[in-house]
């Protein structure tokens, strides 16, 4: 039926029935429409408080969602709300709610993979990573367990890296702390570093004769200027050889600045001793060699000295020739200590002093010359690796070691700490020197010994045996261990006077 209300009247009557409708009802905002049932797609996951998680599917164009994640564009439609963390957004809550739902819902990805790898992809990759690196750990394990190696497990544990191509690691690594430790400036020798020299009237038995011998040295003068009481004078060591000292030692101050520091000095009388070229399965490698350590109780019943040889051979810049057999091709030009078959030795610039005769037995080269014609080679450049060196920089100042022989046919050797070439060289010369070359450095590596054993053929042991100085690693003990790897000198009682070769033909 019509109804008798004015249109007017009927157009009024809807839009209040319509603003009733739409009026909010109990905790809904005014302006907002009602919200729908909630039809999540089969997609979403609960959130950690229960609330409708985001679904699989997430845009970037920046409308609505969490830390700029989109939610799926009929979820605004279909009136749904953001959960309260992306509402709270700013809130300090809101930052810990999106990394909570982020990690459940990786592990709820990790955990519907089939396999162990794809739910632990990080775990596998740390186990597989060192199962491959298994080889390296068993052979750097063992090298850090070899005393071979080195006295210390730094030191073993950079033997093992320059074998194994990390030379240039190891040889920053020690210029970097070297340079940071240096050794220090001015100051007295503390009583614990001098050695506790005999006196230097010892003789022993009546010599058998009194013309197989050397003259012993002058007293050597200290670089350091002004000689301490003690300084430079020259004391018998070791066993005596037909009652006459075949060893003399002293000890001085390296130079003028370091003048706390002590030097070490041997003068070996070789009319009285023989040298032998004892050679190891790391320096130089390979063998079996006729002389190997240990000292055998047969040699130990001669032996008077015993002391470190050179460089590991990829950085000695030259070869090595031994029973008969050239391990590695003999440079020219190259410092070498040369032995011949009666015992005697030489040290000699390779191709000019000394040459491959069926009379050598060992040589063994390191580096250039130090020392040539009784005085430092002419252009001496403590910064040139490629000459003297390249294992640590040669202005760094460490232990090191060097041998020269003199006018007369001795041999010196000069061992200690706070060295560089140049002051090695200066040292030598010192010593009486016309012909010297660098051995060893670092502290692990310096070392001579002398033995002493009550008896003329008493068998020279560690417990007779005595360092030059007291302050180096090696203990005298080394050259009487099987693991021993490295090459070294031995200085043993002759029984008869050797004739001499030319000192300057070789």
């Amino acid at each position: 039926m019509p109804s008798d209300r004015q249109p007017h009247q009927r157009r009024a009557d809807s839009h209040r029935a319509e603003d009733q409708r739409r009026a909010p009802g109990p905790g809904i905002r005014a302006g907002t429409r009602p919200q729908q049932a909630r039809r999540e797609p089969p997609d979403h996951r609960p959130w950690p408080d229960g609330w409708p998680a985001m679904p699989a599917r997430e845009h970037a164009d920046g409308r609505g969602g969490v830390a700029g994640r989109v939610q799926d564009p009929g979820r605004r439609e279909r009136g749904e709300t953001a959960p309260p963390a992306a509402a709270a957004s700013g809130r300090p809550g809101t930052f810990l709610a999106r990394r909570s739902w982020r990690r459940a819902r990786r592990r709820e990805i990790r955990a519907a993979r089939r396999t162990v790898a794809g739910r632990h992809p990080l775990l596998t990759a740390v186990c597989a990573l060192l199962l491959i690196l298994t080889p390296v750990w068993i052979s750097l394990g063992s090298a850090l367990a070899n005393p071979g190696l080195g006295s210390s497990a730094s030191a073993r544990g950079a033997e093992w890296l320059r074998g194994h191509g990390g030379s240039s690691i190891v040889n920053w690594a020690e210029n970097f702390w070297y340079s940071h430790h240096k050794p220090p400036v001015g100051g007295t020798p503390a009583l614990s570093a001098i050695p506790h020299l005999g006196s230097a009237g010892k003789t022993g038995v009546r010599a058998r004769s009194a013309a197989a011998r050397l003259k012993p040295p002058a007293r050597m003068t200290s670089p350091a200027g002004h000689r301490l009481s003690g300084e430079g004078v020259w004391n018998p060591a070791g066993r005596l050889v037909n009652g006459i000292p075949a060893v003399y030692e002293t000890w001085v101050r390296p130079d003028g600045i370091h003048t706390s520091l002590v030097v070490g000095v041997a003068w070996m009388d070789t009319k009285l001793l023989q040298a032998t070229l004892y050679s190891g399965s790391t320096v130089p490698g390979g063998g079996p060699y006729p002389h190997t350590a240990p000292v055998s109780p047969a040699a130990s019943k001669s032996l008077v000295a015993a002391f470190n040889a050179g460089f590991l051979m990829n950085n000695a810049n030259g070869g090595y020739y031994t029973a008969g057999k050239t391990i590695i091709p003999l440079r020219k030009g190259a410092a070498s200590f040369v032995i011949y078959r009666n015992g005697t030795a030489n040290i000699a610039d390779w191709g000019q002093d000394a040459t491959l005769t069926p009379n050598v037995v060992s040589v063994r080269q390191n580096l250039d010359l130090l020392v040539q014609n009784g005085k430092p080679v002419p252009g001496l450049n403590p910064n040139d690796t490629s000459q003297w060196g390249f294992t640590l920089g040669n202005a760094v100042y460490v232990w090191r070691s060097g041998i020269g022989i003199t006018a007369n046919g001795a041999l010196v050797y000069v061992g200690g700490p706070g060295l560089n070439i140049t002051t090695l060289a200066d040292l030598l010369a010192r010593a009486g020197a016309v012909r010297a070359m660098e051995l060893d450095i670092n502290t692990d590596w310096v070392n001579l010994a002398t033995y002493d054993p009550h008896g003329v053929h008493a068998q020279a042991t560690a417990a007779n045996g005595t360092d030059l100085l007291p302050g180096m690693y090696g203990a005298p003990s080394r050259y009487f261990e099987s693991w021993w790897s490295r090459d070294f000198f031995t200085m043993s009682a002759r029984a008869t006077t050797p004739v001499l070769p030319s000192r300057a033909t070789g």
